[in-house]
């Protein structure tokens, strides 16, 4: 059986410390970010409840207007689709040093155990968190066959 070993960048970047040579490695290991996921785009979170008649979502879509926002239902498949927008305003006189914000789109999309009834469900969104409720179809629980 194969040992999986997870690599630690911080760690690689120490053990090839060599005092004879000179201390600007140090510097550079404080002046680069830890984590290169800044351009990474975000994921959209959510809590997940199960009710007798109904599945529960609150997802967590920040700083998105909720005209950007799309939510599809397809059987039992949810999809959440957001669209972050960078308004464009220039100024002369400054400079970017570092820009961590991200502008695009983030998608989630998952599976639920029973089906969702599309025309009674609904989805209200206040202050960056989206929460939709999702009643079960009826009639769309398991049957057993009869076997001749």
């Amino acid at each position: 059986m194969a040992t999986l070993v997870r690599r630690d960048p911080l760690f690689a970047r120490l053990s090839r410390f060599d005092p004879l040579f000179s201390d600007d490695w140090l510097k550079g290991l404080w002046m680069q970010p830890i984590s290169g996921d800044a351009e990474a785009p975000p994921q959209i979170k959510i809590d997940l409840t199960e009710s007798k008649d109904a599945y529960t979502v609150r997802a967590e879509v920040p700083g998105v207007k909720k005209e950007d926002i799309k939510v599809e239902i397809e059987g039992n498949r949810v999809s959440i689709s957001a669209e972050s927008k960078r308004e464009s305003e220039e100024k002369k006189d400054d400079k970017v040093i570092r820009r961590e914000c991200y502008q695009g789109t983030a998608y989630r999309s998952f599976i639920l155990d029973s089906d969702v009834d599309e025309a009674r469900a609904s989805a209200k969104y206040d202050q960056g968190v989206l929460e939709l409720t999702l009643p079960k179809k009826s009639g769309s629980g398991t049957r057993q066959l009869t076997i001749s």
